[in-house]
Protein backbone atom coordinates (compact mmCIF):
# COMPACT_ATOMS: atom_id res chain seq x y z
CA UNK A 1 0.00 0.00 0.00
CA UNK A 2 1.62 3.13 -1.04
CA UNK A 3 1.90 5.81 1.24
CA UNK A 4 1.88 9.79 0.58
CA UNK A 5 2.96 12.71 1.96
CA UNK A 6 0.30 15.53 2.26
CA UNK A 7 1.22 18.68 0.64
CA UNK A 8 -1.90 21.14 0.33
CA UNK A 9 -5.17 20.33 1.81
CA UNK A 10 -7.63 22.00 -0.97
CA UNK A 11 -11.03 20.92 0.85
CA UNK A 12 -12.32 18.41 3.30
CA UNK A 13 -12.67 16.00 0.33
CA UNK A 14 -9.40 17.03 -2.00
CA UNK A 15 -5.79 17.48 -1.26
CA UNK A 16 -1.84 17.52 -3.19
CA UNK A 17 0.43 14.94 -2.04
CA UNK A 18 3.25 13.07 -3.14
CA UNK A 19 4.91 10.07 -3.13
CA UNK A 20 8.01 8.91 -4.43
CA UNK A 21 6.26 6.65 -7.71
CA UNK A 22 3.73 9.29 -8.76
CA UNK A 23 5.30 12.52 -7.13
CA UNK A 24 2.53 15.01 -7.00
CA UNK A 25 -0.97 13.58 -7.37
CA UNK A 26 -4.73 14.50 -6.34
CA UNK A 27 -6.31 12.63 -4.07
CA UNK A 28 -10.03 12.64 -3.46
CA UNK A 29 -12.11 10.84 -1.17
CA UNK A 30 -15.11 11.39 1.29
CA UNK A 31 -13.00 13.18 4.54
CA UNK A 32 -9.75 12.86 3.18
CA UNK A 33 -8.61 16.33 3.81
CA UNK A 34 -10.28 16.99 7.53
CA UNK A 35 -8.10 17.51 10.47
CA UNK A 36 -4.98 17.05 8.03
CA UNK A 37 -2.10 19.08 7.51
CA UNK A 38 1.01 19.59 5.53
CA UNK A 39 3.70 16.71 5.87
CA UNK A 40 1.24 14.35 7.11
CA UNK A 41 1.31 10.77 6.13
CA UNK A 42 -1.88 8.85 4.02
CA UNK A 43 -1.81 5.66 3.38
CA UNK A 44 -3.28 5.36 -0.79
CA UNK A 45 -6.39 3.32 1.01
CA UNK A 46 -8.37 6.70 2.08
CA UNK A 47 -8.22 7.96 -1.44
CA UNK A 48 -10.90 6.44 -3.76
CA UNK A 49 -9.50 8.20 -6.53
CA UNK A 50 -6.04 9.14 -7.20
CA UNK A 51 -5.31 11.46 -10.20
CA UNK A 52 -1.63 11.60 -11.36
CA UNK A 53 -0.88 15.28 -13.16
CA UNK A 54 2.17 15.20 -14.78
CA UNK A 55 1.75 18.14 -16.76
CA UNK A 56 3.03 21.46 -14.73
CA UNK A 57 0.64 23.69 -16.27
CA UNK A 58 -2.21 21.38 -15.96
CA UNK A 59 -1.43 20.43 -12.67
CA UNK A 60 -1.92 24.05 -11.44
CA UNK A 61 -5.01 24.98 -13.39
CA UNK A 62 -6.78 21.61 -11.85
CA UNK A 63 -5.60 22.67 -8.56
CA UNK A 64 -7.55 26.15 -8.97
CA UNK A 65 -10.82 24.41 -10.29
CA UNK A 66 -11.42 22.05 -7.42
CA UNK A 67 -11.47 24.20 -4.58
CA UNK A 68 -14.12 26.24 -6.29
CA UNK A 69 -16.71 23.31 -6.08
CA UNK A 70 -19.16 22.41 -4.22
CA UNK A 71 -18.38 18.62 -2.56
CA UNK A 72 -21.82 17.55 -5.01
CA UNK A 73 -20.83 19.65 -8.08
CA UNK A 74 -17.16 17.54 -7.35
CA UNK A 75 -18.75 14.16 -7.09
CA UNK A 76 -20.86 14.51 -10.16
CA UNK A 77 -18.04 15.65 -12.00
CA UNK A 78 -15.67 12.66 -11.03
CA UNK A 79 -18.70 10.62 -11.95
CA UNK A 80 -18.91 11.69 -15.37
CA UNK A 81 -15.27 11.31 -15.85
CA UNK A 82 -15.59 7.94 -15.01
CA UNK A 83 -18.56 7.01 -17.10
CA UNK A 84 -16.78 8.43 -20.07
CA UNK A 85 -13.84 6.72 -19.24
CA UNK A 86 -15.46 3.68 -18.73
CA UNK A 87 -17.79 4.09 -21.97
CA UNK A 88 -15.07 4.60 -24.37
CA UNK A 89 -12.42 2.36 -22.87
CA UNK A 90 -9.93 4.99 -23.14
CA UNK A 91 -7.74 6.61 -20.00
CA UNK A 92 -8.59 10.40 -20.06
CA UNK A 93 -5.02 12.03 -20.74
CA UNK A 94 -4.42 15.27 -18.13
CA UNK A 95 -5.40 17.71 -21.29
CA UNK A 96 -8.70 15.87 -21.41
CA UNK A 97 -9.82 15.78 -17.81
CA UNK A 98 -8.57 19.03 -16.98
CA UNK A 99 -10.59 20.56 -19.93
CA UNK A 100 -13.79 18.34 -19.00
CA UNK A 101 -13.31 19.38 -15.54
CA UNK A 102 -13.39 22.81 -16.40
CA UNK A 103 -16.28 22.67 -19.02
CA UNK A 104 -18.71 20.85 -16.62
CA UNK A 105 -17.63 22.98 -13.48
CA UNK A 106 -18.82 26.25 -16.06
CA UNK A 107 -21.93 24.64 -17.74
CA UNK A 108 -23.16 23.89 -14.21
CA UNK A 109 -22.67 27.82 -12.93
CA UNK A 110 -23.61 29.32 -16.06
CA UNK A 111 -26.86 27.55 -15.89
CA UNK A 112 -27.61 27.93 -11.98
CA UNK A 113 -27.05 31.69 -13.16
CA UNK A 114 -29.57 30.96 -16.21
CA UNK A 115 -27.21 31.78 -18.31
CA UNK A 116 -27.20 29.52 -21.70
CA UNK A 117 -24.85 29.21 -24.81
CA UNK A 118 -26.25 28.16 -28.37
CA UNK A 119 -24.40 25.32 -30.07
CA UNK A 120 -24.72 25.55 -33.56
CA UNK A 121 -23.50 22.37 -34.06
CA UNK A 122 -25.14 21.15 -32.17
CA UNK A 123 -27.17 18.36 -34.61
CA UNK A 124 -24.26 18.13 -37.21
CA UNK A 125 -22.43 16.96 -33.97
CA UNK A 126 -25.14 14.03 -32.67
CA UNK A 127 -24.97 12.77 -36.88
CA UNK A 128 -21.40 13.58 -36.59
CA UNK A 129 -20.33 11.73 -33.47
CA UNK A 130 -23.25 9.61 -32.49
CA UNK A 131 -21.19 7.32 -29.66
CA UNK A 132 -20.06 10.47 -28.50
CA UNK A 133 -23.29 12.40 -28.32
CA UNK A 134 -24.76 9.51 -26.59
CA UNK A 135 -22.76 9.14 -24.05
CA UNK A 136 -22.58 12.85 -23.51
CA UNK A 137 -26.62 12.75 -22.73
CA UNK A 138 -25.84 10.32 -19.91
CA UNK A 139 -23.30 12.69 -18.78
CA UNK A 140 -25.67 15.37 -18.56
CA UNK A 141 -28.02 13.25 -17.04
CA UNK A 142 -25.60 12.32 -14.16
CA UNK A 143 -24.90 16.12 -13.55
CA UNK A 144 -28.55 16.70 -13.25
CA UNK A 145 -29.68 14.27 -10.50
CA UNK A 146 -26.35 15.05 -8.69
CA UNK A 147 -26.81 18.66 -8.64
CA UNK A 148 -30.62 18.84 -8.91
CA UNK A 149 -30.53 21.38 -12.57
CA UNK A 150 -31.28 20.87 -16.20
CA UNK A 151 -28.26 21.39 -17.90
CA UNK A 152 -29.38 22.91 -21.84
CA UNK A 153 -29.47 19.72 -24.60
CA UNK A 154 -26.92 22.63 -26.58
CA UNK A 155 -24.37 21.21 -23.23
CA UNK A 156 -24.59 17.50 -24.62
CA UNK A 157 -22.97 18.64 -27.99
CA UNK A 158 -20.13 20.68 -26.49
CA UNK A 159 -19.44 17.54 -23.97
CA UNK A 160 -19.40 14.90 -27.09
CA UNK A 161 -16.86 17.04 -29.06
CA UNK A 162 -14.72 16.78 -25.76
CA UNK A 163 -15.36 13.04 -25.49
CA UNK A 164 -14.54 12.68 -29.30
CA UNK A 165 -11.04 14.82 -27.80
CA UNK A 166 -10.56 12.34 -25.37
CA UNK A 167 -10.93 9.00 -28.18
CA UNK A 168 -9.15 10.17 -30.57
CA UNK A 169 -6.02 12.05 -28.82
CA UNK A 170 -6.73 15.47 -31.04
CA UNK A 171 -7.13 18.42 -29.71
CA UNK A 172 -10.90 19.95 -28.65
CA UNK A 173 -10.30 22.99 -31.15
CA UNK A 174 -9.21 21.15 -34.22
CA UNK A 175 -12.50 19.52 -33.77
CA UNK A 176 -14.23 22.59 -33.29
CA UNK A 177 -12.80 24.26 -36.54
CA UNK A 178 -13.76 20.49 -38.48
CA UNK A 179 -16.97 21.02 -37.21
CA UNK A 180 -17.17 24.99 -38.13
CA UNK A 181 -15.45 23.36 -42.50
CA UNK A 182 -18.47 21.15 -42.43
CA UNK A 183 -21.21 24.10 -41.18
CA UNK A 184 -19.64 26.32 -43.72
CA UNK A 185 -19.20 23.60 -46.53
CA UNK A 186 -23.07 22.47 -45.57
CA UNK A 187 -23.81 27.01 -46.34
CA UNK A 188 -22.29 26.22 -49.64
CA UNK A 189 -24.03 23.73 -50.91
CA UNK A 190 -27.67 25.22 -49.36
CA UNK A 191 -26.33 28.43 -51.30
CA UNK A 192 -25.70 26.59 -54.45
CA UNK A 193 -29.55 24.44 -54.58
CA UNK A 194 -31.04 27.69 -53.09
CA UNK A 195 -32.66 25.59 -50.94
CA UNK A 196 -32.36 24.13 -47.19
CA UNK A 197 -31.70 20.92 -46.80
CA UNK A 198 -33.68 18.76 -44.28
CA UNK A 199 -31.31 18.59 -41.19
CA UNK A 200 -33.34 15.60 -40.75
CA UNK A 201 -32.82 13.56 -43.44
CA UNK A 202 -30.07 10.27 -44.38
CA UNK A 203 -29.36 12.10 -47.23
CA UNK A 204 -28.01 14.96 -45.04
CA UNK A 205 -26.94 12.69 -42.50
CA UNK A 206 -24.65 10.54 -44.88
CA UNK A 207 -23.27 13.80 -46.59
CA UNK A 208 -21.89 15.15 -43.36
CA UNK A 209 -20.56 11.78 -41.89
CA UNK A 210 -18.68 11.59 -45.72
CA UNK A 211 -17.40 15.71 -45.38
CA UNK A 212 -16.14 14.50 -41.63
CA UNK A 213 -14.56 11.67 -43.48
CA UNK A 214 -12.98 13.32 -46.42
CA UNK A 215 -11.38 15.91 -43.27
CA UNK A 216 -9.93 13.06 -41.26
CA UNK A 217 -8.20 11.35 -44.43
CA UNK A 218 -6.90 15.09 -45.36
CA UNK A 219 -5.84 15.19 -41.78
CA UNK A 220 -3.52 11.92 -42.37
CA UNK A 221 -2.49 12.07 -45.79
CA UNK A 222 -4.58 8.89 -46.58
CA UNK A 223 -7.07 8.97 -50.22
CA UNK A 224 -9.52 7.15 -51.34
CA UNK A 225 -9.41 5.39 -54.45
CA UNK A 226 -9.62 6.76 -58.13
CA UNK A 227 -12.40 5.71 -59.87
CA UNK A 228 -11.79 7.23 -63.55
CA UNK A 229 -14.76 5.75 -65.19
CA UNK A 230 -17.24 6.93 -62.74
CA UNK A 231 -15.68 10.19 -62.86
CA UNK A 232 -16.19 10.95 -66.59
CA UNK A 233 -20.10 9.70 -66.66
CA UNK A 234 -21.16 11.94 -63.46
CA UNK A 235 -18.72 15.11 -65.00
CA UNK A 236 -21.53 14.71 -67.62
CA UNK A 237 -24.98 13.50 -66.14
CA UNK A 238 -24.47 15.39 -63.26
CA UNK A 239 -22.53 18.62 -64.21
CA UNK A 240 -23.87 20.93 -61.78
CA UNK A 241 -23.29 18.69 -58.69
CA UNK A 242 -19.80 17.82 -60.24
CA UNK A 243 -18.75 21.23 -60.33
CA UNK A 244 -20.39 21.98 -56.82
CA UNK A 245 -17.90 19.55 -55.72
CA UNK A 246 -14.97 20.66 -57.05
CA UNK A 247 -15.65 24.17 -54.98
CA UNK A 248 -16.31 22.11 -51.79
CA UNK A 249 -13.10 20.58 -52.15
CA UNK A 250 -10.82 23.60 -52.96
CA UNK A 251 -12.92 25.37 -50.00
CA UNK A 252 -11.60 22.59 -47.42
CA UNK A 253 -7.85 22.47 -49.55
CA UNK A 254 -8.23 26.45 -48.28
CA UNK A 255 -9.04 25.42 -44.76
CA UNK A 256 -6.88 22.30 -44.31
CA UNK A 257 -3.64 23.76 -45.99
CA UNK A 258 -3.59 20.38 -47.39
CA UNK A 259 -4.30 18.66 -50.51
CA UNK A 260 -7.60 16.44 -51.30
CA UNK A 261 -7.71 13.88 -53.55
CA UNK A 262 -9.96 13.44 -56.60
CA UNK A 263 -11.49 10.99 -55.82
CA UNK A 264 -13.94 12.90 -53.03
CA UNK A 265 -14.97 14.78 -56.07
CA UNK A 266 -16.97 11.63 -57.04
CA UNK A 267 -18.36 10.83 -53.79
CA UNK A 268 -18.89 14.25 -53.13
CA UNK A 269 -21.26 14.25 -56.32
CA UNK A 270 -23.33 11.40 -55.33
CA UNK A 271 -24.38 12.37 -51.98
CA UNK A 272 -24.96 16.39 -53.57
CA UNK A 273 -26.70 14.56 -56.39
CA UNK A 274 -29.00 12.42 -54.35
CA UNK A 275 -30.18 15.66 -51.64
CA UNK A 276 -30.39 17.83 -55.00
CA UNK A 277 -32.84 15.66 -57.42
CA UNK A 278 -35.25 15.25 -54.23
CA UNK A 279 -35.02 19.13 -53.98
CA UNK A 280 -36.24 19.39 -57.53
CA UNK A 281 -39.11 16.67 -57.26
CA UNK A 282 -40.27 18.91 -53.72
Amino acid sequence: MALFIVKKILNNNVLIAENEEFKEVVLIGKGIGFNKKRGDQLSEEFAEKIFVLKDKEKQEQYKSLLPQMEAKTFDAIIDALNYIKNQTHTSLDEHTQVALTDHLMFSIYRTMKGISIKNPFLFETKSIYPMEFKIASEVVKIVNEAVKIQLPVDEIGFIALHIHSAIMHKNVLEINKDSQLISQLVNVIEEAFQAKIDKHSIDYIRLIRHLRFAIDRVHVGDELGEISKLTYTLQHEYPFCYNLSWKLIKIMQNALKKPVGNAEAVYLTMHLQRIYSKILTN
